[in-house]
């Protein structure tokens, strides 16, 4: 059934202009729906994408594929089996099947992934070709008769069943350097592997030998090679080395051959920046990290290597921002790719022999993700203040056109609060930006206040739409957020500004924050509530352990004592790069472990939350410092949500964390 849609003009970066019949509240947790992967088919005519929804009757969320028509004027459904989910959708090179990945069929949630094909025409999915393992990822060949796809091994250690049925865990084996990994658990010899896989026939064929991880597959225009990123130093474990390496397609498993020589990473795994071939075929266009030293510190440059080999050539040497998402334009002269700035991102194009960027889109939608068709039409995904992310389409004059409105039916009756751009200077006179919110529904006189603090650190609060900002907000709040150092989006002097020295120049730029909105007669000095989540949890650690003026604190998924995280989470590597090892670098280890080794500075009510199977920040750390605080005698509650990791996925667990969050601040923040 095709739904017609009216696209009606947007007004970027503003409120909704309706007048809304009530403000937000925690149901409307459930109401979000999460626009994802949009994939522009090889006409330019329609654009498929994931949305993910809650589930409210099994307290779960599922995702299932949509697509809309490229003019606007039609929205279908694609998959909606009751209780599975579907991702990763991509159009064949004809546009006639979308292929996606399901567990769709299996005997339980541990079930593994495999492809599944969808005619264009109609009709239930079909399963692709049974492989042994799990797909992580796939690519199309160019004449449709194949797939790269990378299989991740099946789990050698699945518990054994005893005679009665009952599972029986068997022992954990542990032999790497970095053994942990949040949703993974304890890692083993596990290793995704590139494969060939004959549509036709069904016949899978690994191309690659060796015990390594493969990642990020890319096609050759000629479909006669495969690029893919991989890190085959000697352990993998102990460095970023990630390089861009080709495979022969036809022929037997072989060694593949190596085209990036950067120490650090070359198009990093985890950035899920594809690799893109020019049309000729005869260049690869992907991203190169920064400084080694400075992993995720530095700033990540768009690059391009000669595929048959020879020395890279940075495309964006004088732009000091992280890019993603490269695509080349048709004639192959010129590259668009995404930029991250400050507090936004945007499309920008620049020649593929570097040179100025010229920048297509503007400020006010923040652009998440990019899919160019091969005649040249792009999608994008695009948020704004007032919208969460949706596919739109990008006119050649840097026009953006809405084509999706999963969120429209919510939102219609919300008050939503102003978002507006901050510009201060920290106590050093350095310059931070950031976002302020008042009260939906403001009394006279200054309000209480919560400053919101962002995690990585190495991200940035940007102008997408922002729930807990809003639903702050809706119950009466101001809302303070800013980018302090150690954000990116600045450049990398800027992100690298609290390198081995957490909460040191970052307190003040947050304080600054604060310390504006109540100059400026919005913040109540004496209500001011703080918290966030992950470095946003350390990072309100930090200031609280740094400042007695916080009447509430809520610190999620955090870590003070920053030597428990040594060997118990998944930042090795991290650690040891920055800190130094512990018992070599004591005084660094200390140094920014000073919110539990000085927790009698802490005076502030802190709730301390987290999921009870997080591996990124486990648990034992907010343990370690709900302790501290109870020991003092200061006013303190552990939560800790069973089943889940370091973010929070149960829909009924994100109702709770809202709730109790609210009634923190609102016990110890009301007049």
């Amino acid at each position: 059934m095709f739904l017609r849609l009216t696209v009606t003009a947007l007004l970027l970066g503003t409120v909704a202009q309706l007048v809304s019949a009530r403000p937000l509240t925690v149901e409307d947790l459930d109401r979000v729906r999460d626009v994802s992967d949009a994939r522009i088919d090889p006409k330019g005519e329609w654009v498929a994408y994931a949305v993910r929804e809650v589930d409210v009757r099994r307290d779960k969320r599922v995702t299932h594929l949509w697509m809309s028509s490229t003019d606007g004027r039609r929205t279908v459904q694609l998959t909606a089996r009751d209780n599975e989910s579907e991702s990763n959708p991509r159009w064949s090179p004809d546009g006639n099947t979308l292929a996606f990945i399901s567990s769709r069929g299996g005997d339980d949630d541990d079930s593994d992934d495999r492809l599944w094909l969808l005619d264009r025409a109609g009709g239930e999915a079909r399963p692709g070709p049974a492989l042994k393992g799990s797909v992580v990822d796939f690519t199309w060949s160019p004449d449709g008769k194949r797939m790269a796809v990378l299989l991740l091994d099946p789990d050698p250690d699945t518990d054994k069943k005893s005679a009665d049925g009952k599972k029986q865990p068997q022992p954990i084996v542990i032999d790497r350097f970095q053994f942990k990994a949040d949703i993974d658990g304890y890692l083993g010899a596990r290793r995704q592997r590139l494969m060939l896989v004959d549509l036709s026939s069904g016949e899978a064929r690994r191309l690659t030998t060796g015990e390594h991880d493969e990642f990020l597959p890319a096609f050759s225009p000629d479909g006669r090679r495969i690029a893919f990123v991989s890190n085959r130093d000697a352990d993998p474990d102990r460095s970023y080395n990630s390089d861009l390496w080709t495979v022969a397609v036809d022929g037997s498993a072989s060694e593949p051959r190596r085209l990036t020589s950067f120490a650090g990473a070359d198009n990093d795994p985890d950035s899920d920046s594809a690799l893109a071939w020019s049309p000729d075929g005869r260049s690869i266009a992907y991203l190169q990290g920064g400084p080694i030293e400075l992993f995720a510190y530095g700033t990540t440059r768009l690059a391009v290597v000669p595929a048959d080999g020879g020395a890279a050539r940075i495309v964006t040497a004088d732009l000091d921002r992280n890019v993603s998402d490269p695509s080349w334009s048709r004639d192959g002269k010129s590259l668009r790719f995404l930029v991250e700035d400050d507090g936004a991102r945007w499309v920008g194009e620049a020649a593929a022999t570097g040179g100025r960027v010229r920048r297509l889109t503007n400020g006010g939608q923040v652009i998440q993700g990019m899919d160019v068709s091969p005649n040249g039409r792009i999608a994008v995904l695009a948020s704004d203040p007032s919208h969460p992310a949706e596919v739109h389409a990008l006119s050649a004059s840097g026009t953006l056109t809405r084509l999706s409105r999963q969120n429209d039916a919510w939102l219609k009756d919300i008050t939503l609060a102003p978002v507006e751009d901050t510009r201060l200077k920290s106590k050093d006179g350095t310059a931070i930006s950031g976002f302020l919110l008042r009260p939906v529904t403001a009394s006279a006189g200054p309000a209480p206040t919560i400053l919101r603090i962002h995690g990585g650190p190495q991200s940035q609060y940007d102008r997408s739409f922002n729930l807990d900002w809003q639903l702050l907000a809706a119950q009466g709040y101001a809302v303070v957020a800013a980018n302090p150092r150690g954000s990116t989006g600045r450049g990398q002097d800027f992100a690298k500004g609290i390198y081995a020295a957490w909460g040191s120049v970052d307190v003040p730029d947050v304080l600054a924050a604060v310390d504006d909105a109540v100059s400026r007669g919005i913040a109540d000095p004496a209500r001011l509530g703080v918290g966030g989540w992950s470095y946003g949890g350390m990072l309100t650690n930090y200031v609280i352990a740094s400042d007695t003026r916080f009447k509430a604190a809520v610190s999620g998924a955090s870590i003070a004592n920053v030597a428990a995280g040594y060997g118990t989470d998944q930042y090795i590597r991290d650690y040891e790069a920055e800190l130094g090892k512990p018992w070599e670098k004591p005084e660094n280890w200390a140094r920014v472990s000073y919110p539990f080794l000085h927790a009698d500075r802490i005076k502030t009510p802190t709730l301390f939350i987290v999921g009870k199977d997080d591996f990124n920040v486990p648990a034992l750390a907010s343990e370690q410092m709900y302790q501290a605080l109870r020991s003092q005698n200061v006013a303190t509650r552990l939560i800790l949500y069973p089943g889940q990791y370091h973010g929070l996925t149960r829909p009924s667990f994100l109702r709770d964390r809202a709730r109790r969050t609210l009634d923190w601040y609102r016990e110890r923040l009301a007049k």
